[in-house]
């Protein structure tokens, strides 16, 4: 491994120039005021989307059926599974709770309420991930990604500290020690959207962060760095060498010593212009991703128009503030795509277009902030098998599934959910060692109360 001791020095000075809503236009009267892998050495071209998925070959059902696994939560965000089939359920509001079956009383496992900034209303700020690592209980350690009141070395003029970091996890009690925190990375962020915040180990070993732009409507402004585009002004997705927003990161946690982390010898900028964490980049808010089958696939919010999920390969660049989907971008044209922008960055390095897409508006598919979910790989519903289960944030009543293609766009379709239980906001995924496929919704569009509830999905 290449050790960077100097890297994460670099982030949290501010020296570099690290200078919105979940959804492009809810909430907010403004724009963004709503709410084994291969290594990179062997991983195919960035520009390839043929997925290493199995065939879908079942009917798609008409709907799917839930089944409760706990309630009460606030805004749960997501669910990891530990090797006894235990749930750990994160809920945005800073709290991780134990559940292995809906006949098991929730247990409290971690509590940062006391070290994130104040929520209030609308916010996507929070306890944004979890992970556990993949030796657990050989290496006990939760990796969670929450936000942080500004620390020494956040700009005044910035909204709040990115925090990386883990904490021990007694595999008896299942109680993290709150003493153990190890902080990983610290990002200064400007604004108090795009704040991504899945968090995932790939089956190389290695951790993935996403990591949103920063905040703000089209990707400038405070924070916000000069990149090579000019018909925009500016924009961290499209700029990998002053700061790491915009972005999926991979680092290795493992056998660090000293050093919190270090950077897989196969990241693609080793040697290259820019810092070394960067995996992928030219993303906007990636709101949930997941592995199958050693590909990586990552939702992002769009901003007016559309949203998006990726299939994420080492070194590939998803064009962010240039396009929006597959679409050119203007940031001075909100609402409207301008009539030409370029294939390629002026270094010949293509713009991936993402294998899903879908509008704000229209059929039959269309909602206004993407929330990014799993492959089924279960044996509970054929028809979903090899498929990619997701959802838009604004649920109502409906998941969206879609079916890889050999070449261009996958087929998506929504499919209704046969219960009222469920809550209208969906706010995060999870699946289990079976390849069951769990569902976290909310009646709330805000962090508050308690209608937050965890969902496997059944056959209707």
């Amino acid at each position: 491994m290449s050790l960077r001791p100097t890297r994460r020095t670099l982030l949290a000075s501010g020296v570099a120039a690290i200078v919105g809503g979940l959804a492009g236009c809810v909430g907010e009267p403004t724009d963004d005021g709503t709410p084994n892998s291969p290594s990179a050495a062997t991983q195919p071209d960035a520009t390839s989307h043929t997925p290493s998925t199995e065939t879908a070959t079942g009917e798609l059902p008409s709907a799917v059926g839930v089944e409760r696994l706990a309630d009460g939560f606030t805004a749960p965000i997501g669910v990891e599974f530990l090797p006894d089939g235990t749930a750990l359920v994160a809920d945005q509001a800073g709290t991780v709770q134990a559940i292995a079956d809906a006949q098991t009383r929730q247990r409290p496992v971690l509590d940062i309420r006391d070290r994130m900034v104040s929520l209030s209303g609308y916010e996507e700020r929070g306890l944004l991930g979890i992970a556990v690592h993949p030796d657990y209980p050989a290496d006990p350690r939760l990796f969670v990604r929450y936000s942080a009141p500004p620390r020494e070395a956040t700009p005044d003029s910035h909204s709040h500290t990115f925090v990386l970091a883990s904490f021990r996890l007694d595999a008896e009690t299942l109680v993290a020690d709150p003493d153990s925190e190890r902080a990983i990375l610290e990002i200064p962020e400007p604004q108090g959207n795009h704040n991504a915040g899945a968090i995932a180990f790939g089956p190389d070993g290695y951790l993935y962060v996403g990591v949103g732009d920063g905040g703000g409507g089209n990707d400038v402004g405070t924070g916000h760095v000069a990149d090579w585009y000019d018909a925009n002004a500016g924009g961290n997705g499209q700029d990998v060498t002053a700061n790491l927003l915009g972005s999926i990161l991979r680092i290795d946690v493992t056998d660090t010593g000293e050093d919190p982390y270090s950077v897989p010898e196969a990241n693609p900028l080793l040697g290259r212009e820019g810092l070394d964490e960067h995996f992928a980049w030219g993303l906007r808010n990636p709101w949930g991703m997941s592995f199958h089958d050693g590909e990586l696939y990552a939702a992002d919010v769009g901003q007016n128009r559309f949203e998006e999920i990726n299939h994420v390969r080492a070194g590939g660049n998803y064009g962010w503030n240039v396009r929006e989907g597959r679409h050119c971008f203007g940031t001075d044209s909100p609402g409207s795509s301008p009539d030409s922008c370029p294939a390629d960055t002026p270094d010949g390095e293509p713009l991936i277009d993402p294998v899903v897409e879908y509008p704000h508006s229209g059929q039959p598919v269309s909602g206004v902030a993407v929330v990014g979910g799993y492959v089924y790989a279960g044996e509970a519903m054929p028809g979903l098998s090899g498929r990619y289960v997701f959802a838009d944030w604004q649920a109502d009543g409906q998941l969206f599934v879609a079916t890889p293609t050999e070449d261009g766009p996958w087929q998506t379709a929504a499919v209704p959910i046969e219960s009222e239980a469920v809550g209208s906001q969906v706010l995060g995924f999870g699946r289990d060692a079976t390849g069951a496929v769990y569902v976290c919704t909310s009646e709330r569009g805000q962090v508050t109360g308690s209608t937050g509830a965890v969902y496997r999905l059944t056959p209707a």
